[in-house]
C-alpha cells in the first residue's frame, strides 16, 4: 500500500490547454498524456467547452464539488452529471463537450487504455469501523470528504491510497468519510 498525500499531487495543464488538472496517480510512473496505461486526476472546470480527446482511452467522470454539468457525448443523449449522480463511464475519444449547470465544478477523472485495462469507480460512505475488500488488480481509494483510516494508514481529504496487486486483500476501514474506490484490472 502506498499513501499519496494531497499536497504531493502533480498540477499540470489540460491536454487541450483549457484548464488545469491535478494528477493523483498515473501508470507507469512518470507517463505522459500520450503513453499512460491508467490515470486518475481531478480537474477544475470553470467554463463551458470541449473535452480533451484521448484516442483509445475509456474514462469515468464523477462530480466532486459544485453544481455539476451537462455532458454532450457524440452518439448519446445529453447526460446531467451532479454530485448525486453515479460515476459516468464513456469513451474518451468520443467528441465531448460540457455546459456547467451553475458555476465552477471539480471532477474526478479516471482513464484506462482500452484493450489492455478496464476500470470501475464507486462512491463509498464510511461511518465507523468496517472492512473493505479490494480484490485483485490495482485499487485506489480517494478520500473526498472527511477522514478515514485503512489498515492504520490515515487519509485526510484529498489523500489517496494506492493498493497494488501484491497487496490485494481485505482491509479494516474506519472513520467518517466519503471515499471513491477506483478498481483497475487487466483484460
Amino acid at each position: 500500500m502506498k499513501l499519496l498525500r494531497a499536497s504531493d499531487h502533480k498540477r499540470m495543464p489540460w491536454k487541450n490547454g483549457g484548464g488545469e488538472t491535478v494528477e493523483i496517480a498515473v501508470s507507469p510512473d512518470g507517463a505522459g498524456l500520450a503513453d499512460f496505461d491508467w490515470r486518475v486526476s481531478m480537474a477544475t472546470v470553470a467554463t463551458d467547452g470541449p473535452f480533451s480527446v484521448f484516442a483509445g482511452i475509456d474514462r469515468t467522470l464523477s462530480i466532486l464539488d459544485g453544481e455539476g454539468m451537462t455532458l454532450f457525448i457524440e452518439g448519446r443523449a445529453p447526460e446531467r452529471l451532479t454530485q448525486a449522480s453515479e460515476p459516468l463511464p464513456f469513451a474518451a475519444d468520443a467528441p465531448t463537450s460540457a455546459t456547467l449547470i451553475n458555476g465552477t465544478i471539480i471532477d474526478l477523472n479516471v482513464m484506462t487504455r482500452r484493450g489492455r485495462l478496464t476500470h470501475s469507480v464507486r462512491r463509498i460512505s464510511v461511518d465507523g469501523p468496517g472492512d473493505a475488500d479490494f480484490g485483485a488488480g490495482t485499487t485506489l481509494v480517494l478520500c473526498h470528504r472527511g477522514n478515514a483510516e485503512i489498515d492504520d494508514l490515515a487519509l485526510d481529504t484529498g489523500d489517496c491510497l494506492l493498493v497494488s496487486n501484491a497487496n490485494a486483500a481485505r482491509c479494516s476501514i474506519s472513520g467518517k468519510a466519503q471515499l471513491f474506490q477506483i478498481t483497475i484490472a487487466a483484460i
